[in-house]
């Protein structure tokens, strides 16, 4: 998937690290919160990377550590990067959330579940919105945090305040629709 190449060449394009590495920092800056990317992905992703030319692999050995493959972007894997910059970059934004096939279904479904279904969702969005405040309040003072890393928060965090309304407007659809 390209961008999960792009996530893994981005990184690499900064520092060298190793898969591992890799994957603590997609857990850090949670990225599987906003893009589908899993741990065992990573890990194949290098490998992938590496079989195509856009990365290599050094061998190393820290102290009494097991070796490991350390990943640098390679010339090439830099024109790969840049080339999915501007490729996803230009590509139309599609927004999928899950939640939406519950949505669709909704009619099908008795008032009463229907109700059910419908704060299930709220009480989630609220859940992530929490999660968002408490992620942005607790980075948004460290100087090492990106900015960019930052606008992907804030995105977010405006992202759900837009489905907290828009829910507000389905409870108020069903409800009438009760009477």
């Amino acid at each position: 998937m390209a961008t999960i190449d792009l996530i893994v060449l981005g990184m690499l394009k900064k520092e060298s690290m190793s898969a591992y590495d890799i994957q603590k920092l997609v857990e850090y800056r949670n990225i599987s919160k906003w893009v589908k990317i899993s741990t065992p992905s990573i890990y194949k992703k290098a490998l992938q990377l590496e079989e195509k030319g856009f990365i290599k692999g050094d061998i190393v050995k820290e102290g009494k550590m097991p070796e490991k493959a350390v990943y640098s972007l390679t010339d090439t894997g830099k024109k790969e990067f840049e080339r999915l910059m501007l490729e996803i970059a230009a590509k139309p934004i599609h927004i999928f959330l899950d939640f939406n096939a519950v949505i669709v279904n909704l009619d099908s479904l008795p008032p009463e579940i229907q109700q059910s279904c419908v704060t299930d969702i709220e009480r989630n969005i609220k859940t992530l919105k929490t999660y968002l405040e408490e992620n942005i309040h607790e980075k948004e003072n460290i100087p090492e945090i990106p900015e960019t890393g930052m606008a992907v928060l804030q995105q977010q965090y405006v992202l759900v305040e837009a489905i907290e309304k828009w829910i507000a407007s389905v409870k108020k659809d069903l409800l009438s629709n009760d009477k």
